[in-house]
């Protein structure tokens, strides 16, 4: 996958919210939401540190384009992500009508490296964006940026943090 050079310093900033979920004591996810004109409408990182589950970032701001933008604006828009969309996150995006997603790290990957670290698995199974919801547009992985996103996962689990 080509990403255009517009598009690498929102998938850098994804990487810079992972590290900040990192430091914050969680795992290391970062979204950014930016509209069909390319303003950067709002990100965030992964928060399940407080016990949450379903505090993602995906999921955090499907609900906040949810509740502020049109459906139409919701269709425009990119969500960039260090990480695939795991399967809620998919579901909120397409039950949101949210455009396309643009991640650094597939979810496979991702399932690869835990199982190298010996972590447990999930409580949800691993599905790639599509088997979710086939019509949004996804593109990644980025493999210029994926060892930087590899490294803050084998940090969390290694206990490096």
């Amino acid at each position: 996958m080509v990403v255009r050079d517009i598009e690498l310093p929102h998938l850098r900033r994804c990487v810079e919210l992972a590290a900040e979920a990192l430091r914050g004591g969680d795992e290391p996810f970062g979204s950014v939401l930016v509209g069909g004109d390319g303003t950067v409408l709002g990100e965030d990182r992964n928060r399940v540190a407080s016990g949450d589950g379903t505090r993602h970032p995906e999921f955090e701001l499907a609900r906040w384009a949810a509740a502020r933008l049109t459906p139409e604006e919701r269709a425009a828009a990119t969500v960039y992500t260090s990480g695939e969309h795991c399967p809620m996150c998919a579901a909120a995006h397409a039950w949101v009508g949210l455009g396309r997603i643009v991640y650094v790290a597939s979810s496979r990957q991702l399932s690869e490296w835990l199982e190298e670290l010996e972590v447990p698995p999930a409580p949800v199974r691993t599905l790639s964006v599509n088997d979710v919801a086939p019509d949004v547009v996804v593109e990644g992985p980025v493999p210029e940026l994926v060892p930087q996103v590899r490294a803050l996962h084998r940090r969390f689990h290694r206990g490096d943090a």
